[in-house]
């Protein structure tokens, strides 16, 4: 092989582990939004022995986008949820969910709630209850597996604010 064959080879290489690096650092966040026609749901669950005081089943329905013009893995999304401005729950749930290159997707985010480790919680529920809604915000950390590139992590931040539905 000749000289300048073996340059424009070294060249060539250098090029495209360059445009690999440039890659990561453009690779941007999937961005969360309310998921509009499904509404959000809280329901109220009954005392029983492992909820002394009762809780709540939550069910947040998200429309997850990749901004990025190559697809990627949404890995985990660890965080907390926030009911009328009281922690709720902690969040950290193992996702695995791949996000072709800008599409999006509709998922269901599913959480419980014991209302005996949070007292403070049950009260400002009770009081929403007169509106049959609960204002509620996720702030989290989002990681993604990036495919041939790095894995990321972005956040926290807040993902995702809105209104839950009661349900009786």
């Amino acid at each position: 092989m000749s000289t300048a064959r073996l340059l424009r080879l070294a060249v060539g290489f250098a090029m495209a582990l360059g445009a690999c690096a440039t890659l990561r650092q453009i690779m941007q966040p999937p961005v969360f939004q309310v998921a509009e026609g499904r509404s959000s749901e809280l329901r109220l669950l009954p005392p029983s022995a492992s909820r002394p005081l009762g809780g709540a089943a939550i069910r947040i329905w998200s429309r997850v986008e990749n901004p990025n013009p190559f697809g990627l893995t949404l890995t985990r999304l660890a965080g907390n949820l926030l009911l009328e401005g009281e922690h709720a729950a902690e969040l950290d749930l193992p996702l695995g969910l791949p996000l072709t290159a800008r599409q999006d997707t509709v998922i269901p985010l599913d959480l419980n709630v014991s209302f005996s480790e949070l007292p403070e919680l049950a009260g400002a529920l009770r009081n929403a209850l007169t509106r049959n809604e609960v204002a509620y915000r996720l702030v989290g950390t989002v990681a993604v597996d990036g495919g041939p590139l790095e894995d990321a992590s972005f956040g926290p931040s807040t993902l995702l604010n809105g209104q839950l539905r009661i349900l009786r």
